[in-house]
């Protein structure tokens, strides 16, 4: 093996170690990205969960005071449908 063959697998084996280096904190960075977006929305879920827990009891309310201005208004017909016509 002569000088220049020693030389540029000297390079080869630098540049291997350099690259190693780059995949290896590329590995990192992807492995925190998909921590951080799962992360992201396993928050976004909750948070949702927990507003619709909280604001239940409002939307039962609503349901509610709807079925009975729903009933009244069922009533009113009723009563307007048995007057007789003039």
């Amino acid at each position: 093996m002569d000088q220049d063959d020693k030389n540029l697998l000297e390079k080869t084996y630098e540049l291997s170690k350099e690259n190693n280096h780059i995949l290896k904190g590329i590995r990192s960075s992807n492995r925190r990205s998909s921590f951080i977006r799962i992360l992201y929305w396993i928050l976004i879920i909750g948070a949702s969960i927990a507003a619709y827990y909280f604001i239940q009891p409002y939307i039962d309310t609503m349901v509610k005071a709807y079925q009975s201005v729903q009933s009244s208004l069922n009533s009113v017909k009723t009563a307007v449908n048995s007057i007789p016509k003039l």
